[in-house]
C-alpha cells in the first residue's frame, strides 16, 4: 500500500459517499457530478490498492475494508469541519462564545443571562448547544459548560455547582393523582425516564430517589423516555407523569407552577457541573468579566 497520504478531493469525495451511501447524493453534496465522484473513488483505490466499493444490487456500497477506513476518516473531516466553524467565530464580532450541554444551556444559563447583559452593556454572546465536547485547543477562544468528568480534557475547569434531584410533576397530573404526594406511592405512579446514554449510567433516574427513600422500584415501564432533561421536563409539566428533576433545571418551571415538587428529600448528582476554558481567552476583558460572573451566579 502507498505510504503517501491519498489527494484531499478523493478522501472528501470518499468520506461523502460513505455517509451517503450514494454516488448522486455525494455529488449533490460537493458539487460535482456522479462521474467525478466515482472518478475520485477509483483514484483512491488505485492509491491504496485496495478496493472501497462492492455492488449491493444496483447500487456500490462500502466494503467490509473501507468501513473501517471511512469511520476514521469521517471524525478527521468533522474535525476540519469543526475547525472551520471555530475560524468563523474567531472572524465574528461576537464577544463571547460559550458551547454547552443543551439543557444546561437552555435551563440553567439562559434565565440568568439577562444580568450579565444588564452589566455589560451591548455585549454580544453566541450560545451553541451541543453533546459533543470541543477539541481542547478551541477553548482558546470559547467557554465549554459541561458536566463531570468530561471537564478533565480541558486546560482548565472550575466546578459550579454539585446539582440534587427530586421527583416532580404538573398541577394537572397531581389534581388527578394526589396520592402521588405521598413517597411510598411513586412507585405505581407514571413516570418519565431520563437516559443520557451509556456514559452517563451513573446519573440517578426515579428508581434511584425511590431506593434512597426505602420503596420498591417502579412496577411499571416509563410513559416515555428521553436524552434530553428538558424534553422530559416539558412532558412533566404536560402531565404525562413523574420525572426525576434536577433542581437547576427546574427552578423556573417551579417558579412558575408549571411543576410541582412533591417531595422534599432529594439524591444528589454524582458529579458537579464545570465551566472550562483554555489561558488565551481570558485575555480579554468581556470573557475576563463573564467568568467571573458565572462563577459567582453558581453561588448563589
Amino acid at each position: 500500500m502507498n505510504s503517501k497520504l491519498p489527494p484531499l478531493r478523493a478522501l472528501q469525495a470518499f468520506e461523502s459517499f460513505g455517509r451517503h451511501s450514494s454516488v448522486r447524493a455525494a455529488a449533490q453534496e460537493l458539487g460535482v457530478t456522479p462521474g467525478a465522484i466515482s472518478q475520485q473513488l477509483k483514484l483512491l483505490e488505485e492509491h491504496l490498492q485496495t478496493p472501497l466499493t462492492v455492488k449491493d444490487g444496483r447500487r456500490a456500497a462500502l466494503s467490509p475494508k473501507a468501513k473501517s477506513f471511512h469511520a476514521v476518516v469521517s471524525i478527521g473531516f468533522e474535525k476540519l469541519r469543526k475547525a472551520q466553524a471555530l475560524l468563523a467565530q474567531q472572524n465574528s464580532e461576537l464577544d463571547i462564545n460559550v458551547s454547552g450541554l443543551p439543557t444546561l444551556l437552555m435551563k440553567w444559563l439562559h434565565p440568568k443571562l439577562h444580568s450579565f447583559e444588564a452589566s455589560n452593556e451591548g455585549v454580544s454572546i453566541r450560545l451553541e448547544a451541543t453533546h459533543d465536547e470541543p477539541e481542547p485547543e478551541f477553548l482558546d477562544h470559547m467557554f465549554r459548560l459541561t458536566y463531570g468528568a468530561a471537564s478533565e480534557r480541558f486546560p482548565h475547569a472550575r466546578a459550579l455547582f454539585h446539582d440534587v434531584c427530586f421527583p416532580v410533576c404538573s398541577p394537572e397530573f397531581l389534581r388527578k393523582n394526589p396520592e402521588a404526594l405521598e413517597p411510598s406511592n411513586l412507585s405505581d405512579m407514571p413516570w418519565i425516564d431520563i437516559d443520557w446514554g451509556p456514559s452517563f449510567s451513573s446519573v440517578p433516574k426515579l428508581g434511584t430517589w425511590l431506593e434512597a427513600q426505602g420503596f420498591p422500584p417502579p412496577k411499571r415501564k416509563p410513559v416515555s423516555i428521553h436524552s434530553l432533561s428538558s424534553s422530559a421536563l416539558e412532558a412533566a409539566a404536560s402531565g404525562k407523569g413523574v420525572v426525576l428533576a434536577q433542581l437547576s433545571f427546574a427552578s423556573v418551571d417551579l417558579e412558575l407552577g408549571r411543576l410541582i415538587r412533591i417531595s422534599q428529600y432529594s439524591v444528589q448528582m454524582p458529579e458537579p457541573y464545570y465551566i472550562c476554558w483554555g489561558s488565551l481567552i481570558l485575555e480579554h476583558d468581556k470573557p475576563r468579566s463573564f467568568l467571573n460572573w458565572i462563577l459567582a451566579e453558581a453561588k448563589n
